[in-house]
């Protein structure tokens, strides 16, 4: 594969720029669905509602967008610990790999949220597991698949 042309390159402080916008994107929408989570516990319906096995999902879904909020907040606090307020090649790549990172427990949150919320909708667990999963493939298509189909054709 060829690289682009020197024009067409950012340059290293944009594209830093760019990576740690992209983390300060996704972070409202992980720490709404966290704080979500953390509430539904409270709620009385939530144990009358759920079994065991369920409730278990529940923190594992919890935990997982934990996990992904950490990762998603990992390049801010390496650059101000680590980079003092400048930029590197090294900075770009851990932001780029952090962010990336980010997205699969994200993803698998979601898909796990989404079976649990289609229980509680419709009593049926094969059309929640059936949902999860066809949330988390879809997701997982869109964030994983196409973006490395779409980087082995070149952009």
């Amino acid at each position: 594969m060829d690289s682009p042309p020197d024009d067409e390159r950012l340059a290293l402080k944009d594209a830093v720029t760019f990576a740690l916008d992209e983390a300060r994107i996704i972070l409202p929408g992980i720490q709404a669905l966290f704080g979500f989570q953390l509430v539904v516990v409270f709620n009385n319906r939530f144990s009358e509602l759920f079994d065991e096995l369920q409730q278990g999902l529940h923190l594992a879904a919890l935990v997982l967008v934990a996990v992904s909020c950490a990762l998603a907040m990992t390049p801010a606090a390496y650059h101000r610990q680590v980079e003092r307020g400048q930029v590197s090649e090294r900075l770009l790549t851990i932001a780029s790999s952090f962010v990336g990172a980010a997205m699969v427990p994200l993803m698998l949150a979601i898909g796990i949220d989404v079976g649990l919320v289609a229980y509680a909708v419709t009593g049926l667990r094969d059309v929640s597991i059936a949902l999860a999963l066809g949330c988390t493939l879809f997701i997982g298509g869109l964030w994983l698949v196409f973006p490395w189909i779409a980087k082995r054709r070149g952009g």
